[in-house]
């Protein structure tokens, strides 16, 4: 199997590195970015988890999408729909830690992880009704696990806005209520049905009521108290407003630094809802993809950007936070790969994040820190200075872990 024969082992022993990769971190190596870095010997792994880049039309949503994936793989012409199929792309994550344990292991490759992005087409008013290709467009977003909502916070008589005039707060209510409406006749149609669905639980009853209520008072069903008994109930509905969410306010680039009064509209709003913001400039990004890196920092400097504090390194770490995701990696002469796992994954999950047999054999596992390995120089060192712990079933993988598996 691949995914097995890729993997540094010995002895029927797999080293995991797991690194958190949370919002404050550095992702960057050195001056340029690892990939840059280790051109030749990188490959980029896809994954399953999708997050879509949604808003209405001309507010930058592809002009960011081609940012991010460096490379023009969405239309972003200055008209409503010019993006009507979803684009995807898949975004390296930039991890320092993967290149460090590459050097250490003098491995040949480097595999850092990844995220999928979906250029959605602009929703407009009227989309749960079919509005704008609206049916199209709300099939797509049902089909990824988080939500970008690109909000326009800049003001430009060049660049058409649909509604005639700039107010990102009406273009949130707006995309909102079509994903609310949208999941009101979900929820609506399962209604009228559980009285005679004798296979229906009190959870699930339960949850539909009190969406049922929220979705009146306008509310999306990501802030409605629901139970882990209920969410898994309506879980099959796939509610669109349940997704989680991250507002990227694009703005000029006079205000990528500190933001503006819009920013802070966008802000206010967010809180309501337990929502996070990030400030970009897809103009601003769409121009760093054509520099080299000490051009890129030059730029930002006249900006008063700091380095990492806009686009693909703000919007990563966020997504990965959102979606509560760690990344462990299997490091070796061969090569150097960084795994995806969600947060409160014990150490057998981990292990069967690369194949199946290590979860099902799982037997113990060898633990250290990663700043413990990094400064031992080896796992050999670490174990001599008393570094390493042996670990059960039961134990939770934690931010930074070294794991050795040891399984049948």
């Amino acid at each position: 199997v691949e995914r097995v024969a890729v993997a540094w082992m010995l002895n029927n022993r797999l080293l995991l590195v797991v690194a958190m990769l949370s919002r404050a971190s550095a992702y960057m190596v050195g001056g340029g970015s690892m990939v840059a870095r280790a051109a030749g010997r990188v490959h980029v792994r896809t994954m399953a988890l999708k997050t879509g880049i949604v808003g209405m039309p001309n507010v930058g949503k592809s002009t960011l999408f081609n940012a991010l994936m460096e490379e023009a793989q969405a239309q972003a012409a200055n008209f409503p729909f010019c993006t009507i199929e979803p684009n995807v792309g898949v975004v390296a994550v930039p991890d320092k830690k993967l290149a460090v344990l590459g050097e250490m292991n003098l491995s040949e490759k480097l595999v850092p992880t990844s995220l999928s992005f979906v250029d959605i087409a602009g929703l407009v008013e009227g989309a749960s009704k079919g509005e704008g290709l609206g049916n199209k467009f709300l099939a797509n977003i049902r089909e990824c696990d988080a939500i970008v909502h690109t909000v326009r916070c800049f003001v430009d008589d060049n660049v058409i806005h649909v509604s005639g005039s700039v107010d990102p707060l009406r273009d949130i209510e707006i995309i909102n209520l079509e994903l609310i409406l949208a999941d009101l006749a979900q929820v609506d149609k399962r209604a009228q049905k559980l009285g005679k669905d004798k296979s229906a639980s009190e959870e699930e009853k339960s949850a539909i009521a009190k969406l049922m209520v929220a979705f009146d008072e306008g509310k999306a069903a990501r802030q409605v108290d629901l139970s882990e008994e209920e969410l898994e109930s309506v879980k099959g509905l796939g509610l669109l407003s349940a997704k989680p969410i991250i507002y990227a306010a694009n703005v000029a680039d006079e205000d990528l630094a500190t933001g503006n009064a819009m920013v802070e509209q966008v802000r206010t709003f967010a809180a309501t809802e337990g929502s996070s913001v990030v400030i970009v400039s897809a103009q601003v990004e769409a121009e760093l993809v054509e520099l080299d890196d000490d051009e890129r920092v030059e730029f930002l400097d006249s900006l008063g950007v700091t380095k990492g504090e806009v686009g693909l390194e703000r919007l990563i770490p966020e997504v990965y936070s959102l979606l509560n995701l760690r990344t462990y990696y299997t490091s070796g002469p061969t090569e150097t790969k960084a795994w995806t796992i969600k947060g409160g994954w014990l150490a057998p999950q981990a292990a069967g994040v690369i194949h199946s047999d290590f979860e099902k054999g799982f037997i113990r596992a060898e633990t250290v820190a990663y700043d413990d390995l990094v400064a031992a120089g080896s796992m050999k060192e670490a174990k001599a200075a008393g570094k390493v712990n042996a670990e059960g079933k039961e134990y939770e993988v934690k931010d930074a872990d070294v794991l050795l598996f040891l399984f049948n």
